[in-house]
């Protein structure tokens, strides 16, 4: 009685399902996966390095004109190096995938 019941309530789920067909083109993963977007260096970077670096590093600062952190060639630049004063977690994992998207 009870493998009937598991049955009938089987076959009540199933209702309305369709197994895949086997011969069906497989999608393509990339476009099932949003594009990863690059962090933006006005409103995500630049915050963090104002945070971090100024006056130094920014208009008028003592070493703006040979580090304008201001300016995203810089932080490109310099890369990684960078994290010798930017020691969150968190903003060095924002300034790696600034870092690296082409």
């Amino acid at each position: 009685m009870r493998a009937l019941l598991s049955l009938m309530l089987l076959t009540v789920a199933l209702q309305g399902c369709q197994l895949p067909n086997p011969d069906a083109p497989v999608a393509d993963v990339n476009t099932l996966i949003p594009p990863v977007t690059k962090p933006n260096f006005a409103t995500e970077i630049k915050p963090i390095f104002q945070a971090r670096c100024q006056p130094c590093h920014f208009q008028g600062g003592k070493v703006y004109d040979k580090m304008p952190f201001d300016k995203a060639e810089t932080i490109t630049r310099l890369g990684t190096k960078l994290f010798t004063r930017i020691k969150d977690e968190k903003e060095q994992r924002l300034i790696r995938e600034f870092l690296d998207q082409p």
